[in-house]
């Protein structure tokens, strides 16, 4: 009997915390991804991000709190168990092999094949329709298939990525960084196919440390700050600014700014005020 939740998150995390010995890395993180939605979780380098993502995709396993997948607790002990549960990663280095054909990387380690041993062998043909067709769905048009993947731009290949994703079952896609390393051309082509994979019903956790294009795509927002929640918002909750102000530290930055008034050659007033960020923290939580 099938007794997937369809009414609440697909993934949802409740007061999760992660230890390595005696160093907390994640603490009383919540986060619910639901279907058509992007969960966009932001963060500088140290903020908990990866630890984040390698408890979602099975890497490693959550030390406190509760990991829910359909409204049922999990504790993932590997990738392909994230796998199975619908669960997909799209690193920041792709996980593929450039110098291969475009067809290829769509199907690798899951290469169709036909015939029976000891005549079985790859089933090129299928593959290539397969994957056009796929790619084609996601909006991806290229003329041909045979060329390496390296050949692509970085966003195109970041497209190949999701659309890979959605074609072996993805129900969760989580989004390493994918637009950390591109210009604002190819970021986006990357966020259009972050939105295509959102509106054919996906739950989507967008990984940035970049609030502009968190905030042209996503339906609510976690921004981390040494491994805790600074901010839980949904989009009507908070303002790109407010998301800005949070992501760069806004309440360090405020504090600190009556001394570097005092420094000559310092502009200050583009700096917030303590009071605008007031109650910014709570939202959502």
């Amino acid at each position: 009997m099938n007794t997937r939740d369809t009414s609440g998150p697909l993934v949802e995390l409740r007061g999760v915390g992660k230890r390595y010995g005696n160093v907390r890395a994640l603490s009383g993180v919540d986060l619910a991804v639901r279907p058509g939605e992007v969960s966009c979780v932001l963060g500088d380098n140290g903020a908990g991000k990866s630890t984040l993502i390698k408890i979602v995709s099975g890497l490693h396993q959550h030390t406190e709190g509760e990991f829910l997948i359909d409204g049922t607790p999990v504790r993932l002990t590997t990738p392909r168990e994230a796998l199975d549960h619908g669960i997909a990663t799209v690193y920041q280095d792709l996980a593929t092999v450039p110098m291969m054909p475009v067809w290829r990387n769509f199907f690798l380690g899951s290469e169709l094949t036909r015939g029976v041993w000891p005549l079985r062998r790859l089933d090129i043909p299928r593959m290539k329709r397969i994957a056009d067709e796929e790619l084609r769905n996601m909006g991806i048009v290229l003329d041909d298939l045979d060329q390496p993947l390296g050949s692509l731009s970085g966003g195109q290949r970041q497209s190949v990525a999701i659309a890979r994703a959605v074609h072996f079952g993805a129900r969760v896609l989580i989004l390493d960084e994918p637009t950390a390393a591109l210009g604002v051309k190819q970021s986006g082509v990357v966020l259009k196919y972050i939105a295509a994979a959102r509106d054919r019903g996906l739950g989507v956790i967008f990984i940035t440390h970049n609030p502009h294009h968190a905030y042209m795509v996503g339906s609510h927002f976690s921004v981390l700050r040494l491994g805790e929640l600074e901010l839980s918002a949904d989009r009507s909750e908070v303002s790109l600014e407010e998301l800005t102000n949070h992501m760069a530290g806004g309440a360090e930055l405020a504090a600190l700014k009556h001394e570097l008034s005092q420094v000559s050659g310092v502009d200050v007033e583009e700096l917030p005020e303590e009071s605008e960020l007031e109650g910014q923290g709570s939202a959502g939580r």
